[in-house]
C-alpha cells in the first residue's frame, strides 16, 4: 500500500509522544486521534499499527538503526523491516540518502545481543526465570506477535455452539478457543461494538487466558464468592456467569472509575447476584466483615502486566526491577488479605498477567510459608476436573508463544478445615492502589 507524507508525519508524531514512555500507549494514541479527528479509518489503521509494532519490536529496531535510532528511522524500520513495505511505497517520504540504508536493512541479520533477538530490554532479560536463549528468543517472539481478539460467551444467555452460529451467519470468521469451554476466537479485528451479541450482552472480549484464571476459581451456584481486584469486571462477569447469577458475588476494587465503567457491561450482562464495592485498601472494614464467609476468593493482584506485552508493549519501558520490587509487597499484602475471606474448604486463587517470578511463585511460596492453614491444590488438576486439556504443571503458566494467550500465572490455594493459622488474624493496613 501506498504510504503519502501525511500518513507518515502522522506516525512520526505519534511515535515521538509514545518513546517519551511518560504515559500509556493507548492513551497518547486516543489523544493524538482526538486532536486529528478527520483522519480516516485507513489512516488511523496505519499509524496504529505502525506505532504498536515499533514499540513491540524496538529492542531490535534500535539495535539494526544503530546509535542515531532517531523517531524517523525508527517509523522508516518499521514499515521496512516489520510491515513489510517496499520502497516503492515510501516515494516521496524517503531521502536518497535512505534508500540504500532500508535497502540493505530488508535482510540484514539480527544483532548478537539477547536484548535485541528477544525485543526485550535487559531489565526484564534479568529477571526472567533462567531459561535457555532459544526460549528466551521465542517467548520474545511471542511477546512481539499480535494478539487474536478472543471473546467468552455469557453462558447465562447463549451456549458457545449457538454464539459461534449466529457470529458465522453474521460474516464473522471464528472458531472455538482451544483451552477454554466459554471462548470463540476471532480471525482478524472485527468491529463488535453493534453487533446483536455484543449489545444483548451474550459475548464479552477477554482474553482466553484471562478466561482460564476465571474458571480455576470453579465458583457454583449459591456461593459466595469475591473477585477481590475486580478491575474492568471481565472475570466478575465470567464467575456471575459460572454462579448462573445465583448466591452472592463481591466485586471489590480500589478504583471508583473501574467500578462504575463496569456497571454498564454488567447491565448488559443479566447479572444481578453482584455487589459492586468501592474500597479504600485491602484492610477496609468492608473486607474485614466478610471474613472467614467465602467460598471463592480470586486475587487478581496488580503486576507489571509484563504478559500482556503483546497488547500494551510499552509496559516494558515503563516499569522496572524497581517499581517490581514496590508490586511485590503489594501483592503479598493483597494476598494475605484476601486470604482472610477464604472459609475452611474454600478456595484461594491468586493470578498476575506477569511473567516474572518474583511476582508469581516467589509470592505464593512466602504465602504457603505464613499460613499453614492453606495447601497448594495443583492447577492441572483443577482444569482435569472441568475436563480442559491443558497441562502446565502445580501452577498455571500461559504464555502466547505456546498457548496464544497472554502471559497469566495462578496458583489455586485451598484452606484446611480446622488448622489454626495466627497469620489470619486483622493486620495493620497497607496499600491496596
Amino acid at each position: 500500500m501506498k504510504i503519502n507524507l501525511q500518513q507518515f508525519n502522522q506516525i512520526e508524531q505519534v511515535l515521538f509522544a509514545m518513546v517519551k514512555f511518560d504515559r500509556p500507549a493507548d492513551a497518547v494514541l486516543t489523544a493524538h486521534f482526538r486532536a486529528n479527528s478527520k483522519l480516516g479509518a485507513t489512516d488511523r489503521h496505519l499509524i496504529a499499527e505502525t506505532a504498536f509494532a515499533c514499540l513491540r519490536h524496538l529492542e531490535t529496531l534500535r539495535a539494526l538503526c544503530g546509535q542515531r535510532a532517531n523517531t524517523r528511522k525508527l517509523a522508516l524500520a518499521t514499515l521496512v523491516r516489520i510491515g513489510g513495505a517496499n520502497l516503492r511505497e515510501l516515494d516521496g517520504i524517503i531521502k536518497e540518502t535512505e534508500r540504500e540504508w532500508l535497502s540493505s536493512l530488508k535482510g540484514a541479520p539480527l544483532p548478537e545481543e539477547l536484548t535485541a533477538r528477544a525485543a526485550l530490554p535487559q531489565w526484564v532479560l534479568d529477571l526472567l526465570p533462567p531459561l535457555a536463549e532459544e526460549e528466551v528468543v521465542a517467548l520474545g517472539k511471542g511477546l512481539a506477535s499480535a494478539a487474536p481478539l478472543d471473546i467468552r460467551v455469557n453462558t447465562l444467555k447463549l451456549k458457545r455452539d449457538d454464539a459461534l452460529v449466529q457470529l458465522q451467519d453474521s460474516g464473522v470468521a471464528c472458531e472455538a478457543t482451544p483451552y477454554s469451554p466459554i471462548g470463540i476466537r476471532l480471525k482478524g479485528k472485527p468491529s463488535l461494538a453493534k453487533h446483536p451479541l455484543f449489545v444483548g450482552g451474550a459475548i464479552e472480549v477477554q482474553d482466553e487466558g484471562s478466561q482460564l484464571l476465571g474458571l480455576l476459581t470453579g465458583a457454583r451456584r449459591g456461593e459466595m464468592v469475591v473477585d477481590f481486584c475486580a478491575g474492568a469486571g471481565g472475570k466478575t462477569l465470567l464467575l456471575g456467569a459460572q454462579m448462573a447469577s445465583t448466591g452472592r458475588l463481591y466485586a471489590f476494587d480500589v478504583s471508583e472509575k473501574r467500578l462504575a465503567n463496569f456497571k454498564p457491561r454488567m447491565a448488559r450482562s443479566g447479572l444481578s447476584n453482584v455487589n459492586t464495592t468501592l474500597i479504600a485498601h485491602e484492610n477496609d472494614t468492608k473486607v474485614k466483615r466478610l471474613a472467614g464467609k467465602a467460598d471463592r476468593v480470586l486475587v487478581d493482584a496488580p503486576c507489571s502486566g509484563l504478559g500482556t506485552l503483546r497488547r500494551n508493549p510499552d509496559l516494558k519501558y515503563r516499569q522496572s526491577a524497581d517499581s517490581v520490587a514496590e508490586l511485590n509487597a503489594k501483592q503479598q499484602s493483597i494476598l494475605a488479605s484476601a486470604a482472610r475471606l477464604v472459609k475452611a474448604g474454600g478456595r484461594l486463587v491468586y493470578a498476575t498477567c506477569s511473567l516474572l517470578p518474583q511476582e508469581n511463585q516467589a509470592i505464593v511460596e512466602a504465602f504457603l510459608a505464613a499460613h499453614p492453614a492453606f495447601e497448594l491444590v495443583p492447577a492441572n488438576q483443577v482444569l482435569a476436573e472441568q475436563k480442559i486439556a491443558l497441562d502446565t504443571g502445580d501452577y498455571l503458566a500461559l504464555r502466547p508463544h505456546q498457548h496464544n494467550t497472554d502471559g497469566f500465572f495462578a496458583a489455586v490455594l485451598q484452606r484446611k478445615a480446622g488448622v489454626a493459622d495466627a497469620a489470619l488474624e486483622p493486620e495493620a493496613e497497607a496499600g491496596l492502589q
